[in-house]
């Protein structure tokens, strides 16, 4: 009993630094958001394009990988490991499809539409910004899902496995919100 809640405190700071980084990440996401809107109020014009069709797939992929990532967290919960895995590796795969459908986006803003990230109107490269910014992220979710994945595998201790989870689902439901915020955010600015 006594390793458990020593175990627990050690963990504490760490939890803490997490909520840090979100924050941060967080500010950084309004930053850029204002950015965009002082430049566009400028300017008086908003994007002036539409968004690709594969932002509304990336929109799907990543509700339904928030979704998989809270049976993974149920499932580490209720002692079922095998379970846990399985959703940590849907989550993973749904990460990944969420990265390389941005990319298509990127494909088809460059191909299709014609935009690209040193433009004339710079509202336009805030796409990418955004969007390239969010993908840092995803990425940086993945290696914590992977490495939460890896310690599954492992005999760790039931608290340090709740723990990996837990940090892996808080981070992964962020950058979650955060597509969506930039995706409406988008959306709104079209025209």
């Amino acid at each position: 009993m006594a390793q458990l809640t020593e175990d627990k405190l050690d963990l504490a700071p760490k939890k803490f630094n997490m909520w840090i980084f979100i924050f941060t990440s967080f500010m950084f996401f309004a930053a850029l958001s204002s950015g965009f809107i002082v430049y566009s109020g400028g300017t008086g014009h908003g994007i002036n394009a539409k968004m690709p069709q594969a932002f509304i797939l990336s929109t799907i992929i990543i509700l339904v990988s928030s979704g998989t990532m809270y049976m993974a967290s149920k499932a580490a919960k209720g002692l079922q490991f095998d379970k846990q895995r399985l959703y940590l590796w849907l989550t993973i795969g749904l990460g990944v499809a969420f990265f390389f459908s941005q990319l298509y986006s990127w494909y088809v803003l460059v191909s299709k539409m014609g935009i690209y990230f040193s433009n004339p109107n710079a509202s336009q490269s805030f796409i990418y910004v955004f969007t390239g910014m969010h993908l840092l992220h995803i990425i940086a979710g993945l290696l914590l899902l992977a490495n939460t994945l890896y310690r599954s595998y492992r005999n760790t201790p039931q608290v340090k496995n709740l723990y990996n989870m837990q940090m892996s689902s808080i981070f992964w439901h962020f950058i979650d919100i955060i597509w969506i915020y930039l995706y409406v955010f988008l959306l709104l600015n079209q025209y």
